[in-house]
């Protein structure tokens, strides 16, 4: 049996390209004692890649070079040599751009039909793919996020850039789940504005694209805002700190329009204005956030599956995309979670 991985050959300056990669096959391998083989599924493609494409150091390893990449997968078990994991149960884990992994028992979690009670969806089970966005890292990201690192409570006026993709829609929609007094997001195109208050439910939405994010957001929150979700950085973190109310509060998630940068990226211009708001900026990673796992599914869980929280996918198809799949994210192709469908 063959097994089709992506490996990362150099690291890329700028922008990432094709010759940065290679599709290699491999002999299938053979799991050992405590190990499954999966055949993946679903797999990952994420912003946060992009960082670990690179030498410097960071909060998580870099990649290899010459060596198989990873990420967020979601998979069916052919062969289990471990415990508590049989043969046909679906498993969630963390060896994405490749088409057969073996994982560590312990490093796969069960999901789907077979799933612990934790990741159980009571009235009816979700897609697979759900378990690497809105019930997965992608999920735990949103909530954590704004509800810790940004301190969300009741009546707060919330404004989250990237806010059609994956995380930043769930940013929103749980701030108004939990009584948000306005939601206001931004995106990179009038058809994501749509859908930002069509269906997600967001009381504004600017396409950033049409004017200065500046000027946009101070139309669609005259009164400020309270917290400031932020998956961009550049000139939405500036346009964030200029219409801070006093003790606003502003969660860095990503700052994606720097990540190809050759160039260090001036910062923010305005950082006088956290003295005269007494306002906090504060970075977050979900890694340090897996404590609230079990409280975020028992919450969000019922409102996936009651339809209260609504969520897209963008699925791309062959393990042979998957390089495709992940500049589209950087570019933005993806509306909600980018997965790759094998």
């Amino acid at each position: 049996m063959i097994n089709r991985e992506w490996h990362l050959l150099s690291r890329p300056v700028g922008w990432p390209k094709p010759e940065d990669f290679a599709l290699v096959e491999a002999e299938v391998p053979t799991p050992g004692e405590g190990q499954v083989l999966v055949r993946n599924k679903y797999l990952s493609v994420d912003p946060y890649m992009r960082g670990r494409m690179s030498a410097a150091k960071s909060y998580v390893a870099p990649f290899e070079l010459g060596k198989v990449m990873q990420g967020g997968a979601v998979g069916e078990v052919v062969e289990s040599r471990a415990e508590g994991i049989a043969a046909g149960d679906h498993v969630l884990h963390f060896l994405g751009w490749r088409e057969y992994a073996v994982v560590d028992a312990k490093n796969a979690v069960k999901v789907g039909p077979t799933a612990v009670p934790a990741l159980k969806v009571e009235s009816g089970d979700v897609p697979l793919s759900a378990y690497l966005g809105v019930l997965g890292m992608t999920g735990l990201t949103a909530y954590a996020g704004l509800l810790r690192t940004a301190s969300f409570k009741e009546g707060d006026a919330v404004f989250v850039s990237g806010a059609a993709g994956a995380v930043g829609s769930q940013v929103g929609q749980i701030a108004k789940l939990k009584g948000a007094s306005r939601v206001i997001g931004s995106a990179g195109s009038d058809e994501k504005v749509k859908l930002l208050v069509d269906e997600y439910g967001f009381d504004a939405a600017f396409n950033y694209k049409n004017g200065p994010v500046s000027e946009q957001l101070r139309a669609a929150a005259p009164d400020g805002i309270d917290v400031y979700f932020d998956n961009v950085g550049g000139d939405h973190l500036e346009a964030a700190i200029g219409s801070l109310n006093q003790g606003g509060r502003i969660a860095v998630c990503g700052m994606i329009s720097v990540y190809n940068n050759t160039e260090p990226a001036p910062g923010p211009r305005n950082l006088a204005r956290l003295i005269q708001t007494r306002g906090r900026i504060e970075g977050f990673l979900v890694g340090d956030h897996y404590d609230l796992q079990p409280q975020f599914v028992q919450e969000v869980a019922p409102w996936v599956a009651s339809g209260a929280l609504k969520y897209r996918e963008t699925v791309v198809e062959g393990v042979e995309n998957t390089l495709e799949a992940f500049l589209g994210v950087l570019r933005g192709d993806n509306i909600g979670k980018m997965v790759v469908k094998l």
